[in-house]
């Protein structure tokens, strides 16, 4: 096998499992309970300063960028991609969402195939949040808009 032959069947193997991962569907456009909510919805209520949002995907996506003045809440999923998952295989820490059931909260992770704001919202409602908003096309809509970032 020449260099060249070598070096492509080595690069399909390392993209090959990741290309896998990538493969999930869309998320619902909508969860009993929330609301979701555009991008520029969002920027709005970010400027009008009153609404928390929180980031759900990994600390390292957090740090490469998020919606100004988000927290960094986590989801770790093992649940399948599906209405109906098993939040029991996943982690999320309702105690660090507001202490107060009325606030208003912005979730969101990557875009319409991040699947951990759609559970942390969904288990969001079902803990008794009121008021609590998705954006569903998450950061990578938040960026498509050219809106601040802060890292």
């Amino acid at each position: 096998m020449n260099r060249l032959a070598t070096l492509a069947a080595i690069l399909t193997l390392a993209v090959a499992p990741a290309a896998a991962d990538e493969v999930r569907p869309d998320t619902p456009t909508s969860v009993k309970g929330a609301r979701v909510v555009a991008v520029d919805e969002a920027k709005n209520l970010l400027d009008r300063k009153g609404t928390a949002f929180f980031d759900t995907r990994s600390p390292l996506n957090f740090g490469k960028g998020h919606v100004p003045g988000a927290t960094l809440l986590a989801y770790k999923e093992k649940s399948d991609f599906k209405i109906d998952f098993d939040a029991t295989q996943d982690v999320f820490d309702l105690a660090r969402l507001p202490a107060d059931k009325n606030a208003s909260i912005v979730i969101y992770s990557d875009g319409p195939t991040g699947w951990k704001s759609y559970k942390a919202t969904v288990l969001s409602v079902k803990a008794g949040y009121r008021n609590v908003l998705w954006m569903r096309d998450g950061f990578a809509g938040w960026v498509a808009r050219a809106f601040p970032v802060e890292h």
